[in-house]
């Protein structure tokens, strides 16, 4: 069973940057494809950013593109989300997560989720 805690959340201000880190643990967290997804107040739970076992492939949604990345630190088992300049609209609750079996671009089932950080971005 793995677990995933997210952290690094918080209140920043429009055009701020933030680093949310997802730590894993009791799996093998160097073979899952691993995800962040975001849900704003109201709406329903989105598709943020994947990336495959190794760090090389990665894949985000039309949104993000340009200003999120994702990485993973496979000797730390941690994966992370860098955000550069946020927008009121990226406030929400983000979440990690991870799926047995191989990389898919889009329209994953991922077996195993985190908690959420929430990230507020507000003046």
């Amino acid at each position: 069973q793995v677990q995933l805690v997210e952290s690094g959340g918080g209140l920043v201000q429009p055009g701020g940057s933030l680093r949310l880190s997802c730590a894993a643990s009791g799996g093998t967290f160097t073979t899952y494809p691993m995800a962040w997804f975001r849900q704003a107040p109201g709406k329903e739970r989105e598709f943020v950013a994947n990336i495959n076992w190794s760090g090389g492939r990665t894949s985000y949604a039309d949104s993000v593109k340009g200003r999120f990345t994702i990485a993973r630190d496979n000797a730390k088992s941690t994966l992370y989300l860098k955000i550069n300049s946020l927008k009121p609209e990226d406030t929400a609750d983000y979440y990690c997560a991870a799926k047995t079996g191989a990389y898919v671009i889009t329209g994953a089932v991922y077996n195993y989720w985190g908690q959420g950080t929430r990230v507020t971005v507000s003046s």
